[in-house]
């Protein structure tokens, strides 16, 4: 069981005024103890469930260029970017530019967005279920026909480009490719279709969301196998390496293979580290 650092909540000892020297500290700090993935949300507003929506939160893709620069080996990427936040072919450039700068390690986490309330307050239209799933194909087959090389026009439902220029493309090829959700219906078939990894949550019935995927795959032919299976969990000052360890072996029993883990209320960085870092020793 591999172990990613997923920041999610920035509202540390230091404040605003020291978090660009923490969180390179904390990056850093990630990569020395093993961990070979950090990640961050795609929102602007704290979620409900880590901190009331006035705490801090940071831009995604401009947080991400930042940790490529304070680090060496770590992949990067969201985890995962709303749809209905950029542009497909802006997403794609901010990630092919991310993948160049960083020797070839970033990836692309996407999903279908679901929080109405910070959508509304910052003015971002959110479209119904259906349009916003639809969007999401439209806009993962975007990111890969520019990451292709092709510069051949795309004509979908919602999105219309004339050339699909990218230049410079990224170092890695494609991109890694991550489909975050569960939806049975819609979002486990477009991991089946697309992607390289699909995300879900660590409940109850994660057994099953695999099962799903499997008979996504078994219908188009897609070998379950290459489909790596990534969940997440939460910490709070209270947990211990021990509840990670139990998590990530719960988890792989059933063919997850990475576990991303936040904190919440932990306000000096250094103690996830501690819990991460000896979990991960534990995990290999």
């Amino acid at each position: 069981m591999e172990l990613g650092l997923h920041i999610a909540d920035f509202t540390w000892t230091g404040g605003p005024a020291a978090l660009g020297a923490d969180l390179a500290a904390h990056a850093r700090a990630a990569e020395d103890a093993g961990i070979t993935r950090i990640t961050v949300m795609d929102h602007f507003w704290q979620l409900p469930g880590i901190g009331p929506v006035e705490h801090e939160m940071l831009e995604a893709y401009t947080l991400l260029g930042y940790l490529a620069a304070h680090t060496k080996t770590v992949k990067l990427h969201t985890l995962v970017t709303g749809v209905i936040y950029r542009e497909p072919a802006l997403l794609a450039k901010a990630v092919s530019t991310l993948d160049v700068i960083s020797g070839g390690r970033a990836g692309l986490g996407i999903g279908a967005a679901w929080n109405d309330e910070e959508s509304a307050g910052l003015g971002f239209r959110f479209p119904p279920t259906k349009e916003r799933m639809d969007r999401l194909e439209e806009a993962i087959r975007i990111c890969l026909q520019m990451w292709s090389g092709s510069e051949e026009p795309f004509d979908g439902e919602y999105y219309h480009l004339g050339r699909t220029l990218n230049s410079p493309q990224p170092l890695s090829g494609k991109p890694y490719l991550m489909i975050g959700g569960g939806g049975e219906k819609r979002t486990l078939k477009l991991v089946a279709q697309y992607a390289d990894a699909c995300n879900i949550g660590a409940g109850p019935d994660a057994a099953h969301k695999l099962d799903v995927l499997r008979a996504h795959c078994d219908d188009l032919g897609r070998d379950y196998d290459t489909i790596e299976k990534t969940a997440m969990m939460g910490i709070d000052p209270s947990s211990t390496p021990d509840d990670v360890v139990r998590t990530g072996e719960e988890l792989a029993e059933l063919g997850y293979t990475t576990l991303y883990v936040y904190a919440t209320g932990i306000r000096a960085p250094r103690s996830i580290i501690d819990v991460m870092g000896e979990a991960a020793g534990r995990l290999r």
